[in-house]
């Protein structure tokens, strides 16, 4: 049973490697309403408990590239103030809609999780 599946002893951080599926939605919250360049967005990801490391990076920029491949984000080159220019992202009409769909199967999941850990609690009581 499960037997592809690596064996990680290290306990939670196998678990927070998953966080990588929640950059999609994150990127598309930060980019509601507000176009923004990469930097920008590991700063403001780092409030969502991404660290902002190299691999947050280079995961930022593939979700973004496969978002903008999808149609769901458009990106254009600005020029900046101080520095070469850099690329920026906004949400698209398709874009927003996916955040909101993301939205409600978050709110299916924490719910699904609340029940989760209200029983493991329950049967932690009981051991």
């Amino acid at each position: 049973m499960g037997g592809n599946r690596p064996r990680c002893r290290s306990g939670l951080s196998c678990v927070q490697g998953r966080m990588e599926r929640f950059m999609e939605p994150s990127i598309l919250l930060f980019l509601w309403g507000q176009r923004s360049h990469g930097y920008e967005l590991i700063e403001k990801l780092k409030a969502l408990g991404f660290e902002g490391t190299a691999a947050d990076m280079a995961t930022l920029y593939r979700t973004l590239r496969s978002l903008e491949e999808d149609g769901m984000v458009v990106s254009r080159w600005e020029e900046g103030s101080q520095g070469p220019p850099r690329r920026v992202y906004e949400l698209t009409g398709d874009g927003e809609a996916l955040l909101h769909n993301w939205v409600r199967a978050i709110q299916v999941q924490r719910a699904r999780l609340d029940r989760f850990i209200a029983l493991y609690e329950e049967r932690r009581l009981q051991n």
